[in-house]
């Protein structure tokens, strides 16, 4: 099965579609290639103009919603690689990822809210294209009050 194909998997059983417009919200770009790295700007968890999960982890927003949100943050990423490269089959690694957790005082479940994102990584594009080195961090606040948002690099031939 291709990259692809089990982007089109994960994004039925996410229950939200990745092929419409992938909006920023800013004077930026959502990617920027540089020979073989591909830098992707935070992706926060918007499906067409809503942002599926927003509020502080561990207060208004259980773990399980918070992995949901890292979920879509990352087939978001996937989204823009896939469109800048034709398929996701031309993505050679994804040497790093960092997620960022809006979190309530006391939450200490970062790394359990990046795993979701992780496994999405390693689901989509086989182990060891998707492996990855990570971090997870708790934060604030974030864009438009999301939940989560995961950034990366990825290499391309």
């Amino acid at each position: 099965m291709s990259c692809d194909a089990r982007f089109e998997e994960q994004a039925l059983a996410l229950g939200h579609r990745f092929d419409g417009e992938i909006k920023i919200g800013g004077n930026y770009v959502p990617l920027v290639r540089d020979g073989r790295q591909i830098y992707l700007s935070g992706q926060i968890p918007r499906v067409g103009d809503t942002v599926v999960v927003t509020g502080a982890v561990g207060a208004q927003v259980p773990l399980e919603r918070a992995q949901h949100a890292a979920q879509v943050c990352v087939m978001r990423a996937l989204a823009l690689l896939q469109r800048s490269l034709g398929t996701l089959d031309a993505v050679r690694a994804v040497p790093r990822i960092t997620v960022y957790v809006q979190s309530a005082p006391g939450f200490t479940q970062q790394s359990e809210v990046a795993d979701a994102a992780s496994q999405v990584l390693f689901h989509v594009l086989g182990p060891v294209t998707g492996a990855h080195t990570r971090t997870s961090v708790g934060v604030l606040q974030l864009p438009k009050n999301a939940s989560v948002e995961v950034d990366l690099i990825a290499s391309a031939d």
